[in-house]
């Protein structure tokens, strides 16, 4: 079956990869192909779906060559997007390839050429083929940030022998927390441990210190908050928000950055309707002093926007995706609003509620007032910030406990 259905799965990613502006030359590496070198010495091969497991891994690769001069790195991952990420962020030693689709003739070639010495698959992209191939070619391997939802692990539950058998491959099981462990124990598989979210210790988010210079002279002193990652039915939200914040600070300034740029066009069209007076980043309209949303419709630029703001609200939490990384924009130094649906972030979020450097917002009526009580009080605003900012630089532990045992694995070579 899967041979017969090898060729529309390869017309079909064909497609995608050349919609999204994927390099044409480089389509061809998802059935095994590369023009790369194999690097000479020990390889730690690395497996993530996208951008934010792509970049999950890059602070642990770091720590893993700072500790290991020696070794050598390939990340593998699907998407256009991951792809033009990781071109401006991969670490030293570190090679990046689109991934080989799960037909043994791609995986073949993959495995062939690169002969792997570890393989490190990332929180939930486990194909079944990849991962039967790489241990049948005597790669050891891991499985690391591993999140299940409850939906998930009732399907896993519905296959459990062959979810059994599947998972029993890798030696090492960690996941982000205790839940997902307990859906590996109730597999059968004990040896999943919870260990903590890699992407706590991911740190602040890159950008360009020059243009952060140049937007924090042209802002000023102006009210300042930004909403990221949002996606669609939030927007109304956040410009309802904002129109609220307008009627007692008229000169505040939102930045508004959609998860995904292409929508732009839509936002504008529905955003001008509630709110009149916008620049455009991709466009490369300037903020004037009339400008009350930035709409920052650009890819890669994210840090920036943590960097330059006190404020951040984190979207995907008022629809029901799962919510997004609240360790970026607190290790920015920003203080996090989020909304009440963060199935993917459940711990994390409590964690930074907890600790004062989050609060949760369920409609614009509360988004409004925590935006509007942070820019009227400067000392709750500074307390927040370094709440957020502390708690998230506390969890870096995790690189050690995850690089150890990754190390370990590597050297005895160990399978299950």
């Amino acid at each position: 079956m899967t041979r017969a259905l090898a060729p529309l799965a390869w017309r079909r990613v064909q497609r995608k990869l050349a919609a999204n502006g994927a390099d044409p030359a480089r389509i061809s590496e998802r059935l095994g192909r590369t023009a790369l070198p194999r690097p000479a010495g020990r390889l730690i091969w690395f497996h993530a779906a996208s951008v934010g497991e792509s970049v999950s891994v890059l602070r642990l690769i770091d720590h893993l060559g700072q500790s290991e001069p020696n070794l050598r790195f390939l990340i593998t991952s699907g998407t256009a997007t991951s792809a033009d990420v990781l071109a401006r962020r991969l670490p030293k030693r570190t090679q990046h390839q689109f991934a080989p689709l799960d037909t043994r003739e791609a995986l073949r070639r993959f495995l062939a050429h690169w002969h792997p010495d570890l393989g490190v698959f990332v929180e939930s992209e486990l194909w079944p083929h990849m991962i039967e191939m790489a241990y049948a070619h005597d790669v050891p391997l891991a499985l690391i940030n591993a999140r299940i939802s409850d939906r998930s692990a009732r399907g896993w539950k519905r296959f459990g022998r062959t979810a059994r058998y599947l998972l029993s491959h890798f030696s090492i099981i960690h996941c982000q927390d205790q839940r997902t462990a307990d859906h590996f124990h109730d597999l059968g598989l004990r040896r999943a441990r919870a260990g903590g979210n890699l992407k706590a210790a991911a740190g602040a988010l890159p950008y360009d210190a020059a243009v952060l210079t140049r937007l924090r002279g042209v802002i000023g002193t102006r009210p300042l908050w930004v909403a990221s990652s949002t996606h669609p039915g939030e927007e109304e939200t956040v410009l309802a928000a904002h129109a609220e914040i307008l009627k007692s600070r008229p000169d505040a300034l939102l930045i508004l950055v959609p998860r995904h740029p292409e929508r732009a066009r839509e936002i504008l069209e529905k955003g001008t309707a509630v709110i009149p007076t916008w620049s455009r980043r991709s466009t490369d309209m300037p903020i004037s002093a009339k400008t009350q949303v930035y709409l920052a419709d650009t890819m890669g630029e994210t840090g920036l926007w943590y960097a330059l703001s006190p404020i951040v609200f984190l979207g995907g939490s008022l629809t029901p995706v799962g919510g997004h990384n609240p360790y970026e924009p607190a290790a920015a130094g920003a203080a996090v609003l989020h909304g009440p649906l963060y199935a993917n972030f459940t711990e994390a979020y409590a964690a930074f509620d907890s600790h004062g450097g989050a609060l949760e917002v369920a409609d614009a009526g509360a988004l409004s007032e925590a935006v509007l009580g942070l820019m009227s009080d400067a000392q709750a605003l500074d307390t927040m910030r370094e709440n957020a900012r502390a708690f998230a630089q506390s969890q870096t532990q995790i690189l050690d406990e995850i690089g150890a045992a990754l190390l370990s694995l590597l050297a005895t070579g160990r399978r299950r």
